[in-house]
């Protein structure tokens, strides 16, 4: 049912979720239905009037500087409070303007809420060692929280730098670069992609780069630059699995139109990649550390292979890479 009284506010109504600290994302479908998740359970909570909800996209992008038109009918952005807002309106959207707000918890989150004590461990130690770790995970399953978790290991000496397409992470480290894509302007003129942002980071003096999601072309010169004196680097990557993980990153290369062999591709990620650790959402909405494989480094194996270290139950092998 459609509350008439709570639409004439400038967020139509959302508000009342937006301040629920139980609600940990918010969904409005086809312009209509209003869907709030809380830990881990979808429920229908009311209804919304398309022209609301456009209206209440428009007021929530006015400050961040993202535009949503006919032209541009889909959007990412940041918004103040560090929520992350994906909408998109027709012709995109065929049944009406669809809206999600990704909100994060007010405390950041650490491994020992990912993962047992003794894979924990595991993880700190992958840090400590300087390893290239990639994160994998399927959607909303925790792999940008786990990395922010990682990366509060890292030393204070070390300067950091994180490439995202919308700025998500919360570091409390005292020598961090933040870099943020952008969206072309009306001409079509100045986007900044990941790609981009690689580019700058290689020349700002990184110790370690931590990148936020991994799902364009941006894949090769990632690989390349971790082959480059940047170990210790951070990444994640939507996958099924680990070893998924490591197909993937091959495939957003050869889709870059690189000319490469896939057996040339295998090695540039075996020779990059040291660990993929895959996260999984469990039961009411916990995020949890699946597995944890290490690639093997044998250079004569056209496909990467994997062993093994831990999975949810524990510690199952010891790290052979990253001894530096």
């Amino acid at each position: 049912m459609i509350d008439v009284v709570a639409e004439r506010s400038a967020l139509g109504g959302l508000e009342r979720w937006l301040r629920d600290p139980t609600v940990t994302e918010i969904m409005v479908n086809s312009g209509h239905d209003i869907w709030v998740e809380r830990q881990g359970t979808l429920q229908q909570v009311g209804q919304m009037r398309p022209a609301t909800v456009l209206a209440a996209i428009e007021h929530m992008l006015a400050p961040v500087g993202r535009r949503l038109d006919r032209s541009h009918p889909t959007v990412d952005a940041r918004l103040p409070d560090g929520a992350r807002l994906c909408a998109a309106i027709p012709p995109v959207a065929v049944d009406g303007p669809c809206l999600t707000i990704r909100r994060f918890p007010p405390r950041r989150l650490t491994l020992d809420a990912f993962a047992s004590s003794a894979v924990a461990g595991l993880l700190q130690e992958l840090v400590h060692r300087r390893c290239n770790v990639v994160i994998s995970g399927a959607t909303s399953s925790g792999k940008t929280s786990l990395l922010d978790a990682m990366a509060q290991w890292v030393p204070h000496h070390e300067r950091l730098v994180t490439l995202e397409d919308v700025a998500e992470l919360r570091l409390e480290h005292p020598h961090v670069v933040r870099l943020e894509t952008r969206d072309a302007t009306p001409d079509g003129v100045g986007e900044v992609t990941l790609g981009h942002l690689l580019r700058a980071a290689l020349r700002m003096r990184p110790d370690r780069l931590l990148v936020g999601e991994v799902r364009g072309a941006e894949a090769m010169q990632l690989l390349q630059a971790l082959n480059t004196g940047h170990d210790g680097s951070l990444c994640t990557v939507h996958a099924n699995s680990a070893v998924d993980a490591l197909d993937r990153l091959a495939g957003l290369v050869l889709q870059a139109g690189e000319g490469w062999p896939l057996a040339a591709v295998n090695r540039l990620v075996v020779r990059a990649v040291d660990v993929v650790v895959h996260v999984e959402r469990r039961s009411a909405g916990r995020r949890a550390v699946a597995e944890v494989v290490e690639v093997l480094p044998s250079l004569r194996r056209t496909a990467p292979a994997v062993r093994t270290l831990a999975t949810a139950d524990g510690v199952d092998d010891a790290l052979s890479r990253c001894r530096r």
